[in-house]
């Protein structure tokens, strides 16, 4: 069952709705290109002097906003530094070696920070603590790509058909999650060495238990686990969260890259289909490690796809795949506590035309038991969103015997609503979306933010979703309803909601975006994807995909309230081909991290043709010819240490 298409436009919504939001307006032109000489590395980067006048206009932000460009790279507004704190390859672990691209392989790499670094949890230490210059990154690695990696080979598809063992497991070990202990020593970032907090979860060897309604399932249960309750290895981890207790919430998300074969004439047949298991093959694991074969595990996907939690406070404690949260493309899991004290995840399925999420716990947490909390995300309701025209989210609760979810239509159990939840959220009437990726609430407003990135597949608009072939994409604002002091209520089965923000090109005469003229044009953002709030409230965005617009990837920043609502302004700017994700800000807003992931692996028209680890179009952070370019984490800081914002 499709969701209701409304086939009004953007235009009329915006009209009907005046009255409640406010939008960017105008037109503008894109940037001309901007090319730099290369250096000797890029360690830290300190503004230059402001290239225009400007005026803030009625936004809270004050700082000198940057002009679009591409150029290799990394850019933040004046009285500004940006410093890099930790890159791929970075010992981590005792016994770690020196980062040599000429010897890569799994050994050495799961000693070693990741790559194609993503998301980012600060945990302030000592545990409990608002230290915010003493804490923990937490960072996810989404993907590894081969030709990037090693100059043993000119493109991906010579790293399908040619990859040695080692760098196949380097590629396993390369992806994951990392723990770093970090101090601020003098204004700048210092991975503490030796520290008994550092930690690496990989797609390699790492063990993880399944917990939940789908523990032990017989889908879940492959030759080397039979119990179905013990999985080797977390990959493609993209956008995550923390929880209220303390934990890391790791997002697994396009996991179907890694499995070859076909699954026409079994059970699974609907389910990896869906998923797109074993038809987007971006990896050659499967010619050196059995499990990523259909043929010989037809289960094996079924076991990745989850939310994964673990104590970055405990080294020794072994991370829990919470198949209670569903199982689909995760992009980001974002806690957020009722005034009953139950817990609310909010989670996007970052793919064309899939859904918005959220999970309800069974019971309140308990702040003063931390014990009390080990399990509570085992026991809870999943729900998918449906958008309608009239401004409400209906949250339709994914549980098996409801409506279409039984026997007849292939779900025997809660396991298989679970394992399946994209296919059960169709069925239950869900609004498809344009890409759903991070969806974050705002502590200072308690409202929440869903970041979506583009959809250039879609042919009928609907109220959330306005655009055809959506470029640039937009950003939503849900409203949940309030208590009588005023609380959000996220478990209530409605909320309200509006459109927040239209990204594009205000030149674009199919798709204009709108800027405010205080702002300038050049304050326009395409492709949002993750985001974050400063102590202030006021949100912060980074976006992925800006590189095929003409225009590096990077952060902007806008008001949610007031007369500045929307009007983003650009505080950073990416090196050529890298997109920007995972921003996080210390708690005191004094510092925002963000990962720079796979730079210089596109030009500045999204073309990827010739770009591989010996022609990259940036060496970030490096800029040596000897050296292949590096994702890393960046720290971003007023030059006087104050909140950044102003």
């Amino acid at each position: 069952m499709d969701p209701h298409h409304d086939a009004r436009t953007f235009d009329d919504i915006l009209q009907a709705r005046a009255a409640r939001r406010r939008f960017l307006q105008g037109a503008a032109a894109l940037a001309a290109l901007a090319a730099l000489p290369a250096g000797c590395g890029e360690t830290e980067v300190r503004a230059a002097a402001p290239r225009r006048s400007w005026r803030e206009g009625k936004s809270s932000l004050r700082f000198q906003p940057l002009l679009h460009g591409a150029d290799e790279r990394m850019h933040v507004s004046a009285g500004h530094a940006a410093s890099v704190v930790v890159a791929w390859g970075d010992a981590l672990l005792p016994g770690a070696p020196a980062f040599d691209p000429a010897k890569l392989d799994g050994e050495s790499q799961r000693l070693q920070f990741g790559t194609d670094c993503d998301f980012i949890a600060y945990m302030p230490l000592p545990r409990g603590s608002d230290s915010s210059d003493h804490g923990l990154l937490c960072v996810n690695h989404e993907n590894s790509r081969l030709h990037m990696m090693s100059t043993e080979y000119k493109d991906h598809r010579e790293t399908l058909m040619h990859s040695t063992k080692k760098h196949v497991e380097c590629e396993m070990a390369a992806q994951g999650h990392s723990v770093v202990e970090v101090r601020l020593v003098d204004g700048r970032w210092n991975v503490v060495q030796g520290s008994a907090y550092a930690r690496r979860l990989n797609a390699l060897d790492t063990r993880f238990r399944v917990s939940g309604p789908a523990a032990g399932h017989e889908r879940l249960r492959t030759k080397d686990d039979p119990e179905g309750l013990t999985v080797l290895g977390t990959f493609n981890n993209c956008a995550g969260g923390t929880t209220p207790w303390g934990t890391v919430l790791v997002c697994e998300e396009n996991i179907n890259k890694v499995f070859l074969g076909g699954a026409r004439g079994t059970r699974e047949q609907r389910n990896h289909s869906r998923m797109a298991v074993g038809e987007e093959v971006e990896y050659s694991w499967s010619r050196h490690v059995p499990r990523f074969s259909l043929a010989n595990e037809l289960n094996e996907p079924n076991r990745h796809g989850w939310v994964v939690e673990y104590d970055p406070y405990d080294p020794a404690s072994t991370p829990k795949k919470r198949t209670s949260l569903g199982r689909f493309k995760h992009e980001g899991a974002t806690c957020a506590v009722d005034p009953d004290g139950r817990v609310v995840v909010y989670m996007g399925d970052d793919d064309e035309d899939e859904f918005v999420y959220k999970w309800t716990s069974a019971r309140p947490w308990d702040a003063a038991d931390p014990a009390k909390n080990a399990d509570l995300l085992d026991d809870g309701v999943l729900h998918a969103a449906r958008f309608d025209a009239d401004g409400s989210v209906t949250w339709l609760p994914l549980v098996h015997g409801s409506g279409p979810l039984t026997a007849e239509n292939g779900f025997a159990s809660q396991a298989d609503v679970l394992i399946e939840a994209r296919t059960a959220a169709s069925l239950l009437g869900a609004t498809k979306m344009d890409r759903p990726e991070d969806v974050e609430t705002n502590p200072a407003n308690g409202r929440v933010y869903v970041m979506l990135t583009n959809n250039v597949q879609r042919t009928k608009v609907d109220a959330a979703n306005p655009r055809a072939k959506n470029r640039y994409g937009h950003v939503l604002e849900l409203d949940p309803p309030r208590d009588a002091q005023g609380r959000a209520i996220h478990a209530a089965a409605k909320h309200g909601w509006t459109v927040f923000l239209l990204g594009g090109d205000p030149a674009d005469k199919e798709q204009p975006g709108r800027y405010h003229p205080d702002i300038g044009q050049d304050g326009w953002l395409s492709c949002p994807d993750n985001c974050t709030f400063d102590p202030l409230g006021r949100l912060w965005i980074a976006t992925d995909g800006g590189y095929k617009k003409g225009m590096c990837d990077g952060v902007w920043a806008c008001d949610v309230d007031g007369e500045g609502r929307a009007l983003t302004r650009r505080f950073f700017r990416s090196p050529l081909g890298s997109e920007v994700c995972g921003p996080c800000f210390t708690p005191d807003g004094t510092t925002l991290f963000v990962s720079v992931q796979h730079p210089g692996e596109y030009d500045a028209n999204g073309g990827y043709k010739g770009i591989n680890a010996a022609t990259p179009t940036s060496r970030f952070p490096d800029y040596d010819l000897r050296l292949p370019p590096r994702s890393a984490v960046v720290a971003l800081r007023r030059d006087d240490g104050g909140a950044l914002g102003g």
